[in-house]
């Protein structure tokens, strides 16, 4: 009686460690990110309705298969905005021909100051692929809560020359438009460019 349910025992944990083995092989493990996973917050979903530098009005949905990054700032920031910018442009050329499924969306904080010929002049220093949104003041204000994006106007000597304080992070989806990542500012180029490398391989 013992060998019969020693041989029953091992007969139920060979059909455990099949149907384990079979589980392992169906799922993918999730990647490492280097930013900070944020993949199963419920905010942040999408940034219409604002258009691009071309009068186009831009949703997530509209770069199914491309990773995205997006960016909130202003075309007048001394340096944080065109750092970040210069960062993403890095890593497309980074990615050789991956490099064409990376999107960059740079979102103005400015809209006062920020028109779209503004905009289309500043995407052009970093490349001719990278989308700026613009929207009324009470649109940018309700995508940037939803983004959860602090920005604030702070006066200058002139009333023209006001500067705008403002959350300096990225936010990286993935090619089915899932938000994934937030990638501190200061966190080097190279973190970026394994993350995006992660969503790209993930879906192969």
């Amino acid at each position: 009686m013992r060998f019969q349910n020693t041989v029953k025992t091992i007969a139920a944990c060979a059909v455990l460690a099949s149907v384990s083995v079979l589980f392992a092989a169906c799922s993918k493990s999730q990647p490492e990110f280097r930013g900070v996973d944020i993949s199963q917050v419920d905010y942040a979903r999408d940034f219409t309705p604002l258009a691009d530098q071309y009068g186009q009005p831009r949703s997530i949905k509209d770069f199914k298969g491309k990773v995205v990054v997006v960016f909130f700032g202003y075309t007048q920031c001394p340096d944080v905005c065109p750092t970040s910018m210069q960062e993403v442009a890095e890593v497309k050329r980074m990615l050789g021909a991956d490099g064409e499924r990376l999107q960059s969306i740079f979102v103005t904080v400015d809209p006062e100051r920020d028109t779209p010929e503004m905009l289309k002049a500043y995407m052009a220093n970093f490349d001719p692929s990278f989308l700026a949104l613009h929207g009324s003041a009470e649109q940018t204000a309700a995508v940037a809560k939803d983004f959860k994006i602090f920005y604030k106007k702070v006066e200058g000597k002139t009333p023209t020359s006001y500067t705008m304080d403002h959350s300096a992070g990225s936010y990286i989806y993935d090619t089915q438009g899932r938000l994934r990542v937030y990638y501190r500012y200061g966190s080097g180029v190279d973190a970026m460019a394994h993350d995006v490398k992660a969503l790209l391989q993930e879906a192969g």
